[in-house]
């Protein structure tokens, strides 16, 4: 497998993690409708939450969130409403996007909730 799959899924991993330590309960990860992959749709206190993950080795190009497009939140709103109504969720909805960054010999984890305001 490529490395750069292979940073990526680490990156889920540790905002999947990262998540539950915040109190979210992962209700699945790499959910698919049509064209589109939820990451992580995770719910607390009642919010829904629709985790895009973005993972980057570096910053040189940018902070891995600013690399969500219009085409992908599209296709994000046309698969959770797939997955409320699939599983008859009666619970506000977020977008939020996990940006995860190689730092030193760790990782940097941002956490932007309702992201798709910002862009």
């Amino acid at each position: 497998m490529a490395e750069h799959n292979d940073l990526g899924r680490l990156g889920e991993e540790l905002a999947a993690d990262y998540l539950r330590k915040e109190g979210y309960d992962i209700l699945e990860t790499n959910w698919v409708f049509e064209k589109a992959e939820i990451d992580i749709l995770a719910l607390r206190e009642n919010v829904l939450s629709v985790v895009e993950v973005k993972t980057r080795s570096g910053t040189d190009f940018g902070l891995p969130q600013e690399f969500v497009n219009t085409k992908k939140i599209r296709l994000l709103v046309r698969a959770v409403n797939a997955f409320v109504t699939s599983r008859d969720i009666d619970a506000s909805v977020r977008f939020d996007i996990v940006g995860v960054h190689k730092v030193n010999n760790g990782f940097r984890i941002t956490h932007i909730t309702d992201a798709f305001y910002y862009f």
